[in-house]
């Protein structure tokens, strides 16, 4: 099939967008691997200009068919051990300056090709075209609906394709971490220290009400999707705490929580803007105080926050549930969805929570928070230091921090 016209026969279909990939069966008589120089070669040239109109979509594309071309000839026997460290050789010496195509990222290519393949490479549908015999790209078909955002897959960088394949081993984390680079617009170093954190592993369900208190489904899972179960303070000095009543370890907490807003910001959630604490309300002559009030941009409503130094207790919904209600009377804008209330407490029966949360009519939800001092060795190993987090955040654009 591959002869003297391997390049017009490749670039014709690429151009057709036709990305498919030719397993090479005779690499063993090709001693110097020319055969699959060309190949490649050919592939970059045609991609290096439809990557101007198409984008990264078009580079993830070349990366994972090249990835799926060079694993069907290494994994098989096809070539010599040293196959790939030629190939990048010949490859940037035909093709001065180019980028990305080391011994290390082809190795990439391939372990991202391998990686996603389960995912990705599903059976074809109607609507997919078909073609006779098998080509240079592989045209990476869109995952059945449920799978993962396709949009969101091509959107984001191969180096972040790789921070995430290297460090998530879960293909639902994955995914999870995909979808905020592609909504967030993170680098690659903000990705690395969310994975860190142990973003994900933190979005466990809380126990809440939002799928009765709210009436608009969609609302609702976002909701849902805001909050975590448990919370890592670990920028919280517990030394003294235990050591008086539970209202001034309360104080305690908040007044630790505000003088480090932006790592508290940063474990909370992304779209958090902190609006004050202790924040004032006052209805029929009655003032009250919200320990912590903020503003979350993806669910478009206020969000206050009570603060407990013990276990949960079934009362504090009803003085949170008044909170809410004058907070909707009297501070939400009329664009905003209904506020949400989050009890932050030291432990609770989630059971327990399950029963009384679901007679409250306005979306109330139960964390808990752990200190450093209560975490395992091996989890805060995991966990960078506080003083990189306050790093990453003053680097970061905080503008929408008040």
């Amino acid at each position: 099939m591959f002869g003297d016209n391997i390049k017009e026969y490749v670039v014709k279909y690429i151009q057709n967008g036709l990305q498919h990939i030719e397993v090479n069966t005779y690499m063993n008589e090709l001693s110097d691997y020319s055969h699959a120089v060309a190949i490649i070669k050919a592939a970059v040239e045609q991609s290096r200009y439809r990557a101007l109109q198409a984008g990264n979509a078009e580079m993830l594309s070349l990366y994972y068919g090249i990835g799926k071309y060079v694993s069907e000839n290494t994994r098989n026997g096809a070539w010599g051990t040293d196959a790939i460290k030629q190939i990048s050789m010949r490859l940037q010496k035909e093709l001065p300056g180019l980028r990305g195509f080391s011994e290390s990222n082809i190795k990439n290519m391939r372990q991202f090709f391998e990686e996603w393949a389960p995912y990705v490479n599903r059976q074809p549908v109607a609507d997919d075209l078909e073609l006779d015999g098998k080509f240079l790209l592989a045209e990476i078909r869109q995952p059945a609906a449920g799978d993962l955002d396709w949009k969101e897959f091509l959107s984001i960088g191969f180096s972040h394709h790789m921070e995430i394949i290297a460090k998530v081993k879960d293909v639902d984390a994955r995914i999870f971490y995909i979808h905020e680079c592609a909504t967030r617009a993170w680098d690659k170093y903000t990705l690395r220290d969310y994975i860190k954190s142990g973003l994900y592993q933190g979005t466990a369900s809380l126990p809440n009400n939002f799928d009765t208190a709210l009436t608009d489904t969609k609302f609702a899972i976002k909701a849902t999707k805001a909050f975590k179960e448990n919370y890592l303070l670990d920028f919280i000095n517990i030394e003294n705490l235990g050591e008086s009543d539970e209202d001034i370890d309360e104080r305690v907490i908040e007044n630790q929580i505000v003088n480090n807003i932006k790592e508290f910001i940063l474990r909370f959630g992304t779209d958090f803007i902190f609006i004050g604490n202790q924040y004032r309300i006052e209805v029929a002559g009655e003032e009250m105080f919200i320990d912590l009030l903020f503003f979350n941009r993806e669910i478009n409503s206020l969000v206050a926050v009570e603060l407990k130094a013990g276990k949960f207790k079934a009362t504090y919904l009803g003085q949170l549930n008044t909170y809410l209600s004058i907070l909707d009377d009297t501070v939400r804008k009329p664009h905003e969805n209904p506020s949400v209330g989050i009890i932050l407490c030291k432990d609770m029966n989630r059971s327990f929570v399950d029963y009384v949360i679901r007679d409250y009519d306005k979306p109330l939800g139960v964390a808990t928070y752990k200190t450093s001092k209560e975490m395992s060795e091996d989890l805060l190993k995991a966990l960078p230091p506080v003083n990189e987090l306050k790093k990453l955040l003053d680097d970061a654009k905080d503008d929408d921090l008040q």
